[in-house]
C-alpha cells in the first residue's frame, strides 16, 4: 500500500495495483480499474517512487523467506 494525499489534505492508502491510469492534467488523477477517480497532492513522478518503493519491499519479503 501507498500513502497519498487528496486535494483536500486527507491521507490515504492505495493498492498500486488497482490503479488503471495516472495522469497529471495539470492536477495529478488516478483513474482505479473499478473507474473511480482521485485527484491527488503528488504529482505523477512521486507516486511512480512510491510504486516502486512499495513493489521492491514486496520482492524483498519474497526473498528473505
Amino acid at each position: 500500500m501507498i500513502l497519498l494525499h487528496k486535494i483536500n489534505g486527507t491521507e490515504f492508502t492505495l493498492n498500486p495495483n488497482l490503479i488503471e491510469i495516472l495522469e497529471e492534467t495539470p492536477d495529478t488523477v488516478i483513474t482505479l480499474i473499478n473507474s473511480r477517480k482521485y485527484i491527488i497532492k503528488e504529482t505523477r513522478e512521486e507516486i511512480l517512487n512510491k510504486i516502486v518503493e512499495y513493489q521492491r519491499s514486496l520482492f524483498y519479503r519474497i526473498q528473505v523467506w
